[in-house]
């Protein structure tokens, strides 16, 4: 890869360099003796901790010795999408990074941009003797794709510097200086199972082909959720024939907004037309209300050969379920940020756990922590209502913006005569690990930064390559100046 921004060729190489390297969420082993392996090599003081996350030391240039400590920040993994005709094992093969025009993507697969580019930037730092800069700690964390959970494992002393560089934020010419807060809620349906009568056809029905993308920077968009979807489809069956389920599953991450779910039911073989004319007026009508967001939304109905003549006995409160839980935005904000988004719920997975329960996933974000916990206690009596039992956890501050910060007056200042043009200063729906390691230490000052990346948490997910070198220069000038 050869590109007109000279230092973009370097990141870029350190960032296909880190996509050969399996770094699933939970799963980060191998990247992260790799980044020990390398500072090693480097001479770089490393350290990294129970839960593994790293502190890699970069000594300060000449004349800045006396300078704060400058902490630069991303973590390590990255969510794991494909396209349902990929092949691709996220334990072992490497991503493939494809130049598409102006923009970087892999093959089928989540890029991982998000956030292996904060790894490849960082790296570039480090390497280059020729850039002014103080002291650095490179702080990399584990696990922050299903939580923030290694940065909440961060134990006190672990890090030094006061002045934070993350660089997790997906907009050039964004300055984010706040984010939600989140949580998770698990839910388990206990269910039981009967023998069908022999009259009875097992079918699969699918919904897919749906944008789905990151549940906190795409969730103003409506886009559908596939299990929300299919449980609107199998609820319009219901209502005029019988259905036994057999199989509910969909969604793979709880911040990814699910593109496919699928369902074995058994059905009356009397009744094969009449469901099949219903799921066909069904899709038309749904393929219109998301063609927009959803071009490519399908439901297929397929037979089903499988050995098995077992249902589940309450179908209906499944189905029920579903319907009752809610997906999308809540709330906005009614402070200054216009349609900005406060409050949020993303119904992330849904699966049959060991053959005795239906295990459902959500995922709440809000930047009111009292707005979250009205959410949080909804989701979780509509569960008790169900017969399920429930919890919350995987609990996560939002990130208060301070419209006071040096830091961002700084950043202010310098992009503004470097790019002819004010930044955007930006509060994310998404999470941001800043909220819990700021409160780690009160005087902690933060901003987020980053290139251009689109549909992060989905097989689509994009880079824009020319925003690289943007957020280069404008990184190593407010290094720079941190004096």
């Amino acid at each position: 890869m050869t590109f007109k921004h000279q230092k973009t060729n370097d990141i870029l190489n350190y960032f296909q360099q880190i996509n050969q390297i399996p770094r699933e969420s939970r799963h980060e082993e191998a990247i992260c003796q790799w980044m020990i392996n390398w500072a090693k090599q480097n001479s770089f003081e490393v350290k990294t901790d129970k839960v593994q996350n790293l502190l890699i030391k970069i000594p300060a240039s000449a004349g800045y010795e006396n300078a704060p400590i400058v902490i630069i920040q991303g973590h390590l993994d990255m969510v794991c999408e494909k396209t349902p005709e990929s092949n691709h094992d996220f334990r072992k093969d490497a991503i493939k990074n494809i130049v598409d025009g102006e923009w970087l993507r892999a093959d089928k697969t989540t890029l991982g941009a998000d956030n292996g580019i904060a790894i490849a930037m960082a790296m570039a730092i480090a390497m280059d003797k020729n850039i002014p800069h103080p002291p650095l700690e490179l702080l990399f964390t584990t696990d922050e794709e299903t939580g923030l959970n290694g940065a909440a494992a961060i134990a006190s002393g672990f890090f030094n510097g006061r002045i934070l560089i993350n660089i997790d934020s997906e907009q050039e010419g964004y300055l984010t200086i706040g984010c939600a807060g989140g949580c998770n809620t698990n839910i388990a349906l206990p269910i039981e199972w009967a023998k069908v009568p022999n009259n009875y056809q097992l079918i699969t029905i699918q919904a897919g082909g749906m944008t789905g993308g990151h549940s906190g920077i795409e969730i103003h968009a409506e886009r559908a959720n596939a299990i929300k979807v299919l449980a609107q489809i199998l609820y319009l069956i219901r209502q005029q024939t019988e259905i036994r389920l057999v199989n509910f599953s969909g969604g793979t991450a709880h911040n990814a907004i699910p593109r496919n779910a699928k369902a074995l039911v058994f059905i009356s073989e009397n009744e094969i037309d009449k469901i099949q004319e219903i799921v066909k007026k069904a899709e038309k009508s749904l393929k219109a209300e998301y063609q927009k967001t959803d071009p490519h939304l399908f439901i297929k109905i397929e037979n089903n050969n499988e050995s098995n003549d077992q249902a589940i006995t309450n179908t209906e409160k499944v189905i029920d379920l579903i319907i009752a839980l809610p997906h999308g935005v809540a709330t906005l904000s009614n402070q200054n940020i216009a349609s900005l988004v406060e409050t949020s719920n993303n119904l992330a997975s849904i699966s049959i756990a060991q053959g005795n329960s239906l295990k459902v996933l959500t995922s709440q974000r809000s930047a009111v922590e009292s707005k979250l916990e009205a959410l949080t206690q909804r989701i979780e009596a509509i569960a008790r209502l169900s017969g399920s039992t429930v919890y919350s956890d995987n609990r996560y501050a939002a990130w208060q913006p301070k419209m006071d910060s040096p830091l961002l007056a700084k950043s202010q200042n310098i992009y503004e005569k470097m790019f002819n043009k004010q930044a955007t200063i930006d509060v994310l729906h998404a999470g941001l690990e800043c909220g819990i390691i700021g409160e780690k230490s009160s005087d902690m000052d933060m901003i987020s930064i980053g290139p251009t990346i689109k549909y992060a948490h989905s097989p689509d997910e994009t880079m824009h390559i020319g925003t690289v070198g943007k957020v280069w220069d404008f990184l190593l000038e407010l290094l720079k100046q941190l004096k």
